[in-house]
């Protein structure tokens, strides 16, 4: 996982891209870079080490810029070193990426038979290479073309942003299995892995779809997919204030994150539940009481911390509803040939909702005939776009590694759709799910009295 930003517009790309790089910065922090235009050249910054390194070889910098990328690097290919870091170029034109390049070696001695000198260890290198081959035969003035040229011959998953100095007035991002996000400005754009990153500059946002290059002009932004037919894309708003994805004086993210917990709880019950009635808003999960009654089996489907949950969830829906859940990490789901029908109510959870192998799983369960809902906290990500019904946790953005309020706003989800299935299937009597739903309503304040105590330690102190 590794963290992009880019920026054009009329005010200083460089100060705007680092401060990004800091936003991003838990997406990798083995080594960072920076690439922006001076005097009609690319200037490139890059170092080992956290955005601290770089920010103190960029600090004596006094000039503006008002187009640059950045990049923030946690190691797939090669070791965390100056060579490794990114951005990369050749000749004129400057890569930072995202994801794995498949076909990486067979791409690389194809190119030094042609005369490309590798200066890294990276798989990125040979994406910037085989552009610049493109552009080359091109002419050199033809960035979108080269890159949609050089594309056809990658193979893997990956996001990227590459700038060409003979095009000073643009950047072209391109999309496939790993997320990028576009920010609307006035007479300003910025691009990035996560909408934190600039989210101080912008909340309107297009999210870009696989297999889809955007080129980003201070005029404008035109997205395509890879044959360069044009799309219309709908535009976003992010609800988060910069503050839910700052550190807000807390020493680091999960400390931030675990007392958020209450709140996260709270927002997600918001207008959902309706204890006096003993009824779950049903159409928060987009279900309706046909579709409910007609499931006969559920599958849970999901990675890592979420998987977790969903273990939790098939005891509650199974308790509650009396409907078979199995309970699957995605990566196993689509090779095991599971029983799928019409009836099956495909259960994805995934909190950024672009986990890859949950999206994978997902459009296999929607292939096979089963009705696809997903849980998940960010609005307009790929699995709330992909999905037939979708569950938002509303718990804010989570940017600590080890997930705290996403895993707890997850239980409450299911914990409500378990109440909702047995409301409308029978096996939950209105008393009992009023005390359930009831309960419910007390549990922020249980969790900020009971599990963190009535004071937040001191936010600027050590915690071990």
């Amino acid at each position: 996982m590794c963290g992009i930003i880019g920026y054009i517009g009329g005010r200083n790309a460089i100060s705007i891209v680092m401060d990004g790089l800091k936003r991003l910065e838990y997406r990798g922090y083995d080594s960072a870079g920076i690439a922006f235009l001076e005097d009609d050249k690319v200037s490139v910054k890059r170092c080992k080490g956290k955005i601290s390194a770089l920010e103190a070889i960029t600090g004596a910098l006094t000039k503006t810029s008002n187009l640059a990328i950045g990049h923030t690097r946690w190691a797939t290919h090669g070791k965390p070193s100056d060579e490794n870091a990114h951005p990369h170029r050749s000749g004129g034109i400057v890569v930072v990426h995202n994801g794995i390049i498949e076909n990486y070696v067979e791409l690389k001695h194809a190119l030094q038979a042609e005369g490309f000198t590798f200066t890294s260890e990276t798989d990125t290198e040979v994406l910037c290479h085989l552009i610049n081959k493109h552009a080359a035969r091109l002419g050199g003035a033809h960035l979108e073309e080269a890159v949609r040229r050089a594309i056809r011959e990658v193979t893997g998953a990956y996001a990227f942003a590459v700038i060409n100095e003979k095009e000073p007035d643009k950047i072209i991002a391109v999309r496939k299995e790993s997320p990028l996000v576009i920010g609307l400005g006035d007479g300003e754009y910025f691009l990035a892995s996560d909408v934190p990153a600039f989210l101080s500059h912008s909340k309107e946002v297009i999210f870009l779809d696989n297999n889809e290059i955007a080129v980003l002009h201070r005029d404008g932004v035109i997205v395509t997919d890879f044959d360069g037919n044009p799309l219309q894309k709908n535009v976003s708003f992010i609800s988060w204030s910069p503050s839910m994805a700052e550190k807000g004086g807390y020493r680091h993210y999960m400390l931030k994150e675990i007392y958020e917990q209450p709140r996260a709880i709270a927002d997600t019950l918001q207008g959902r539940i309706f204890p006096d009635r003993g009824e779950v808003a049903l159409e928060e999960f987009g279900l309706t009481h046909g579709v409910i009654k007609g499931i006969d089996r559920i599958f849970i489907v999901a990675c890592g911390t979420s998987y977790h949950s969903g273990l939790v969830g098939k005891y509650m829906i199974e308790e509650l509803s009396r409907i078979p859940v199995e309970v699957d990490i995605a990566s196993e789901f689509r090779y095991r040939n599971p029983i799928v029908t019409e009836n099956t109510l495909f259960l994805a959870i995934t909190q950024s909702g672009e986990t890859a192998d949950t999206l994978a799983a997902s459009r296999e369960a929607k292939r096979l005939g089963a009705k696809v809902l997903s849980i998940c906290n960010v609005i307009g990500s790929t699995a709330s776009r992909e999905s037939e019904f979708v569950f938002y946790t509303h718990s804010g953005p989570e940017i600590g590694v080890a997930s705290t309020k996403a895993f707890t706003t997850q239980i409450v989800a299911l914990y409500l759709l378990a109440i909702a299935l047995g409301s409308v299937r029978g096996t939950l009597d209105k008393s009992a799910s009023s005390k359930l739903l009831g309960d419910l309503l007390h549990l922020p304040v249980q969790v900020e009295h009971h599990v963190l105590g009535h004071t937040q330690p001191s936010k600027t102190r050590r915690h071990q």
